[in-house]
């Protein structure tokens, strides 16, 4: 993925037709599935964010309309590289009585 800042706003404004400046956050993958790039825009300006895998890929959802909603969660499973689609708890939870 050779596309920075700029490149992938304009990405965003002509394919998926939406506004940069709008207060939604971008996810692009790289095509090996191990980068990702998370734009937004804030108060000051634009906003880029690069991840690589040093092992494994990120799980991407598919997007038929090419755009996906996902939970603040579920962002944050796909940033650390977990599987966001089918999370599993390593305990059971405690029970408030």
């Amino acid at each position: 993925m050779g596309r920075g800042m700029h490149g992938l706003a304009a990405l965003v404004e002509t394919t998926l037709a939406a506004q940069v400046y709008g207060g939604d956050v971008f996810v692009f993958r790289g095509r090996r599935g191990d980068l990702i790039k998370v734009l937004w825009a804030d108060r000051d300006g634009l906003c880029l964010f690069a991840k690589r895998l040093e092992r494994g890929r990120f799980v991407w959802p598919q997007a038929s309309s090419g755009v996906v909603h996902l939970t603040p969660a579920q962002l944050s499973m796909l940033l650390e590289g977990i599987d966001w689609q089918r999370p599993e708890r390593t305990w059971p939870p405690l029970h408030v009585s």
